[in-house]
Protein backbone atom coordinates (compact mmCIF):
# COMPACT_ATOMS: atom_id res chain seq x y z
CA UNK A 1 0.00 0.00 0.00
CA UNK A 2 1.53 3.47 -1.32
CA UNK A 3 1.29 6.21 1.19
CA UNK A 4 1.47 10.19 0.33
CA UNK A 5 1.00 11.11 4.07
CA UNK A 6 1.95 8.43 6.22
CA UNK A 7 5.08 6.66 6.82
CA UNK A 8 4.19 3.29 7.65
CA UNK A 9 6.70 0.38 9.67
CA UNK A 10 6.22 -2.57 11.10
CA UNK A 11 9.17 -4.11 13.26
CA UNK A 12 9.40 -7.00 15.97
CA UNK A 13 5.41 -6.60 16.15
CA UNK A 14 5.17 -2.82 16.70
CA UNK A 15 3.20 -0.98 13.70
CA UNK A 16 4.45 2.30 13.95
CA UNK A 17 2.47 5.03 11.71
CA UNK A 18 4.04 8.27 11.73
CA UNK A 19 2.06 11.27 10.46
CA UNK A 20 4.38 12.61 7.63
CA UNK A 21 2.99 16.09 6.43
CA UNK A 22 5.76 18.14 8.35
CA UNK A 23 5.52 21.26 6.51
CA UNK A 24 2.41 22.13 8.04
CA UNK A 25 2.80 20.56 11.48
CA UNK A 26 1.38 17.76 10.23
CA UNK A 27 -2.34 19.27 9.83
CA UNK A 28 -4.43 15.92 8.95
CA UNK A 29 -5.84 16.25 5.47
CA UNK A 30 -8.85 14.18 4.27
CA UNK A 31 -6.35 11.83 2.86
CA UNK A 32 -4.39 11.47 5.91
CA UNK A 33 -7.64 10.32 8.09
CA UNK A 34 -8.10 7.85 4.68
CA UNK A 35 -4.70 6.52 5.02
CA UNK A 36 -4.90 6.21 8.82
CA UNK A 37 -7.78 4.41 8.46
CA UNK A 38 -6.59 2.16 6.39
CA UNK A 39 -3.19 1.88 8.17
CA UNK A 40 -4.98 0.51 11.41
CA UNK A 41 -7.31 -2.14 8.95
CA UNK A 42 -4.31 -3.62 7.87
CA UNK A 43 -3.01 -3.86 11.06
CA UNK A 44 -5.78 -5.00 12.67
CA UNK A 45 -6.09 -7.96 10.25
CA UNK A 46 -1.73 -8.65 10.46
CA UNK A 47 -1.62 -11.28 13.24
CA UNK A 48 2.22 -10.45 13.24
CA UNK A 49 0.89 -6.82 14.94
CA UNK A 50 0.86 -6.46 18.45
CA UNK A 51 0.74 -2.90 18.77
CA UNK A 52 0.38 0.74 16.88
CA UNK A 53 2.42 3.64 17.57
CA UNK A 54 1.54 6.64 16.61
CA UNK A 55 4.15 9.77 16.44
CA UNK A 56 4.35 13.28 14.08
CA UNK A 57 7.48 13.56 11.56
CA UNK A 58 9.09 16.92 11.97
CA UNK A 59 8.95 17.78 15.58
CA UNK A 60 4.76 17.84 16.00
CA UNK A 61 2.36 15.28 16.32
CA UNK A 62 -0.47 16.69 14.76
CA UNK A 63 -1.73 20.69 14.11
CA UNK A 64 -5.54 19.93 13.68
CA UNK A 65 -7.66 19.52 10.78
CA UNK A 66 -6.03 20.91 6.98
CA UNK A 67 -7.95 24.52 6.72
CA UNK A 68 -8.10 23.77 3.07
CA UNK A 69 -10.27 20.79 3.11
CA UNK A 70 -13.11 23.06 4.66
CA UNK A 71 -12.59 25.23 2.59
CA UNK A 72 -13.05 23.39 -0.22
CA UNK A 73 -16.62 21.99 1.62
CA UNK A 74 -17.39 25.30 2.05
CA UNK A 75 -17.04 26.27 -1.27
CA UNK A 76 -19.10 22.78 -2.38
CA UNK A 77 -21.63 23.48 0.39
CA UNK A 78 -21.94 27.55 -1.35
CA UNK A 79 -22.67 26.01 -5.10
CA UNK A 80 -25.01 23.85 -4.00
CA UNK A 81 -26.77 26.68 -2.59
CA UNK A 82 -26.08 28.80 -5.53
CA UNK A 83 -27.77 25.86 -8.14
CA UNK A 84 -30.63 25.67 -5.58
CA UNK A 85 -29.55 21.98 -4.99
CA UNK A 86 -30.75 20.10 -1.33
CA UNK A 87 -26.94 20.06 0.63
CA UNK A 88 -28.05 16.93 2.25
CA UNK A 89 -25.59 15.54 3.23
CA UNK A 90 -24.05 19.09 4.02
CA UNK A 91 -20.27 18.75 2.54
CA UNK A 92 -19.34 20.77 5.79
CA UNK A 93 -20.64 18.12 7.73
CA UNK A 94 -19.77 15.50 6.19
CA UNK A 95 -15.62 16.56 6.14
CA UNK A 96 -15.68 17.21 9.86
CA UNK A 97 -17.48 13.82 10.63
CA UNK A 98 -14.26 11.83 8.84
CA UNK A 99 -12.49 12.81 11.69
CA UNK A 100 -15.10 11.81 14.63
CA UNK A 101 -15.19 8.46 12.21
CA UNK A 102 -11.55 8.30 12.33
CA UNK A 103 -10.88 8.49 16.54
CA UNK A 104 -14.14 6.37 16.90
CA UNK A 105 -12.04 3.59 14.90
CA UNK A 106 -8.41 3.60 17.22
CA UNK A 107 -11.15 4.30 20.28
CA UNK A 108 -12.24 0.73 19.71
CA UNK A 109 -9.34 -1.05 18.14
CA UNK A 110 -8.15 -4.34 19.75
CA UNK A 111 -4.84 -3.38 19.42
CA UNK A 112 -2.97 -1.37 22.25
CA UNK A 113 -2.62 2.44 20.59
CA UNK A 114 0.70 4.50 22.29
CA UNK A 115 0.69 8.07 21.11
CA UNK A 116 4.32 9.73 21.06
CA UNK A 117 3.42 13.26 21.74
CA UNK A 118 5.79 16.70 20.56
CA UNK A 119 5.36 20.00 19.31
CA UNK A 120 1.24 20.89 18.73
CA UNK A 121 -1.48 18.73 19.27
CA UNK A 122 -5.02 20.41 18.08
CA UNK A 123 -7.92 18.67 16.20
CA UNK A 124 -7.81 15.47 15.41
CA UNK A 125 -4.46 15.07 16.88
CA UNK A 126 -5.95 16.03 20.37
CA UNK A 127 -8.92 13.17 19.50
CA UNK A 128 -5.89 10.70 18.52
CA UNK A 129 -4.17 11.33 22.25
CA UNK A 130 -7.50 11.16 24.02
CA UNK A 131 -8.85 7.67 22.47
CA UNK A 132 -5.19 5.95 23.18
CA UNK A 133 -4.30 3.26 25.60
CA UNK A 134 -0.97 5.37 26.43
CA UNK A 135 0.47 9.23 25.56
CA UNK A 136 3.75 9.63 26.06
CA UNK A 137 5.00 13.17 26.03
CA UNK A 138 7.92 15.60 25.43
CA UNK A 139 7.68 18.53 27.90
CA UNK A 140 7.61 20.51 25.09
CA UNK A 141 4.29 19.76 23.64
CA UNK A 142 1.59 21.99 23.40
CA UNK A 143 -2.48 20.90 23.71
CA UNK A 144 -4.81 23.37 21.99
CA UNK A 145 -8.41 23.46 22.34
CA UNK A 146 -8.59 26.86 20.27
CA UNK A 147 -12.44 26.21 18.80
CA UNK A 148 -14.86 28.29 21.11
CA UNK A 149 -11.98 31.11 20.54
CA UNK A 150 -12.94 30.68 17.19
CA UNK A 151 -16.68 30.74 17.25
CA UNK A 152 -16.65 27.13 16.80
CA UNK A 153 -17.16 24.04 18.61
CA UNK A 154 -14.81 20.78 19.40
CA UNK A 155 -17.60 18.66 17.71
CA UNK A 156 -16.44 15.32 17.04
CA UNK A 157 -13.35 14.83 20.01
CA UNK A 158 -15.81 16.52 22.57
CA UNK A 159 -16.90 12.77 23.45
CA UNK A 160 -13.00 11.45 24.05
CA UNK A 161 -12.61 14.74 25.79
CA UNK A 162 -14.93 13.89 28.38
CA UNK A 163 -14.16 10.31 28.18
CA UNK A 164 -10.80 10.61 29.38
CA UNK A 165 -10.71 13.59 31.50
CA UNK A 166 -14.27 13.64 32.94
CA UNK A 167 -17.00 16.21 32.53
CA UNK A 168 -16.03 18.68 34.37
CA UNK A 169 -12.11 18.96 33.35
CA UNK A 170 -13.21 18.93 29.46
CA UNK A 171 -15.84 21.97 30.27
CA UNK A 172 -13.11 23.75 31.75
CA UNK A 173 -10.85 23.58 28.53
CA UNK A 174 -13.97 23.74 26.50
CA UNK A 175 -14.97 27.13 27.78
CA UNK A 176 -11.58 28.71 27.80
CA UNK A 177 -9.95 27.82 24.22
CA UNK A 178 -7.41 26.45 26.58
CA UNK A 179 -3.75 25.91 25.72
CA UNK A 180 -2.55 23.20 27.94
CA UNK A 181 1.19 22.57 28.59
CA UNK A 182 3.33 18.86 29.53
CA UNK A 183 2.75 19.52 33.05
CA UNK A 184 -0.81 20.50 33.47
CA UNK A 185 -1.24 17.79 30.78
CA UNK A 186 0.07 15.19 33.02
CA UNK A 187 -1.69 16.42 36.37
CA UNK A 188 -5.18 15.98 34.76
CA UNK A 189 -4.07 12.88 32.91
CA UNK A 190 -4.30 13.95 29.37
CA UNK A 191 -0.95 12.22 29.12
CA UNK A 192 0.68 9.69 31.15
CA UNK A 193 4.50 10.50 30.95
CA UNK A 194 6.18 13.34 30.06
CA UNK A 195 10.12 13.55 29.15
CA UNK A 196 12.71 15.95 29.20
CA UNK A 197 14.18 14.90 25.63
CA UNK A 198 13.72 12.87 22.81
CA UNK A 199 16.42 10.04 24.52
CA UNK A 200 14.39 9.83 27.36
CA UNK A 201 11.20 9.77 25.74
CA UNK A 202 12.45 6.97 23.42
CA UNK A 203 13.22 5.09 26.41
CA UNK A 204 10.14 5.49 27.63
CA UNK A 205 8.22 4.37 24.48
CA UNK A 206 10.41 0.97 24.28
CA UNK A 207 10.11 0.20 28.05
CA UNK A 208 5.85 0.54 27.39
CA UNK A 209 6.16 -1.72 24.28
CA UNK A 210 8.01 -4.24 26.33
CA UNK A 211 5.29 -4.00 28.86
CA UNK A 212 2.55 -4.77 26.51
CA UNK A 213 4.22 -7.34 24.59
CA UNK A 214 4.72 -9.24 27.62
CA UNK A 215 0.86 -9.53 27.83
CA UNK A 216 -1.37 -11.63 26.00
CA UNK A 217 -2.83 -10.37 22.92
CA UNK A 218 -6.16 -11.89 22.79
CA UNK A 219 -6.42 -10.93 26.53
CA UNK A 220 -5.46 -6.84 25.94
CA UNK A 221 -8.33 -7.33 23.00
CA UNK A 222 -10.79 -9.08 25.53
CA UNK A 223 -10.09 -6.46 28.22
CA UNK A 224 -9.96 -3.17 26.31
CA UNK A 225 -13.71 -4.24 25.15
CA UNK A 226 -14.49 -4.94 28.48
CA UNK A 227 -13.53 -1.88 29.91
CA UNK A 228 -15.05 -0.21 27.38
CA UNK A 229 -18.65 -2.03 28.44
CA UNK A 230 -17.48 -1.47 32.23
CA UNK A 231 -17.91 2.70 31.72
CA UNK A 232 -21.06 2.50 31.06
CA UNK A 233 -22.55 -0.42 32.81
CA UNK A 234 -23.89 -0.88 35.92
CA UNK A 235 -21.32 -3.72 37.61
CA UNK A 236 -24.37 -6.05 38.71
CA UNK A 237 -24.64 -6.28 35.04
CA UNK A 238 -21.42 -7.36 34.31
CA UNK A 239 -21.03 -10.43 36.40
CA UNK A 240 -22.29 -12.81 34.46
CA UNK A 241 -20.35 -11.54 31.01
CA UNK A 242 -17.42 -11.01 32.88
CA UNK A 243 -17.51 -14.31 34.61
CA UNK A 244 -18.02 -16.01 30.94
CA UNK A 245 -15.14 -13.75 29.63
CA UNK A 246 -12.68 -14.66 32.26
CA UNK A 247 -14.22 -18.95 31.59
CA UNK A 248 -13.01 -18.34 27.79
CA UNK A 249 -9.78 -16.89 28.43
CA UNK A 250 -8.81 -19.68 31.62
CA UNK A 251 -10.12 -22.57 29.13
CA UNK A 252 -8.02 -20.87 25.77
CA UNK A 253 -4.59 -21.74 24.34
CA UNK A 254 -3.29 -18.58 25.40
CA UNK A 255 -4.66 -18.24 29.14
CA UNK A 256 -3.65 -22.27 29.39
CA UNK A 257 0.15 -21.36 28.14
CA UNK A 258 0.63 -17.72 30.00
CA UNK A 259 -1.08 -19.88 33.51
CA UNK A 260 1.18 -22.61 32.45
CA UNK A 261 4.27 -20.52 31.89
CA UNK A 262 4.02 -18.77 35.66
CA UNK A 263 3.94 -22.18 36.96
CA UNK A 264 7.08 -23.26 35.06
CA UNK A 265 8.67 -19.98 35.79
CA UNK A 266 9.37 -19.41 32.54
CA UNK A 267 8.16 -16.35 29.94
CA UNK A 268 4.98 -16.95 27.89
CA UNK A 269 5.53 -18.21 24.72
CA UNK A 270 4.19 -14.50 22.74
CA UNK A 271 6.84 -12.50 24.43
CA UNK A 272 9.26 -11.21 21.93
CA UNK A 273 12.88 -12.88 22.17
CA UNK A 274 15.80 -10.85 22.72
CA UNK A 275 18.04 -10.26 20.46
Amino acid sequence: MTHTTLQVRTERGVCTLTLNRPEVRNAMSLAMVNELLQALQAAEQDPAVRAIVLRGAGGHFCAGGDISDMAQARMKLAQQQADAQPADPNPVAVTNAAFGHLCLAYARSPLPIVTVLEGTVMGGGFGLACVSDVSLALDTVSFRLPETSLGLIPAQIAPFLVERLGYAEAKRLAVTGAKVGAAEALTIRLVHEVHGDAAALDAALQRTLASVLACGPQAIAATKNLLSHARLTPPEQLINDAAALFARAVLSEEGQEGTGAFMQKRKPQWVPQEG
